[in-house]
């Protein structure tokens, strides 16, 4: 049986905001901070909702 995401919740919340906001982002940033919190705290427990946020905060390794 699968885990519940731990930040499923606001990954809802996130597209709740856009669709009532007509997907303009800056007015959804308070949502979008605290999904960016909630993957912070969750890093490392492979949490899909956040697949897109750790590839966001990524640093770059430069090839030398």
């Amino acid at each position: 049986m699968s885990q519940k995401d731990p930040c499923q919740k606001q990954a809802c919340a996130i597209q709740k905001c856009l669709q009532a906001n007509r997907y303009i982002e800056s007015r959804c940033e308070d949502v979008i901070r605290a999904m960016k919190k909630c993957c912070e705290l969750h890093t490392g427990e492979n949490s899909v909702c956040c697949s897109g946020f750790a590839k966001e905060n990524k640093p770059t390794d430069p090839k030398t």
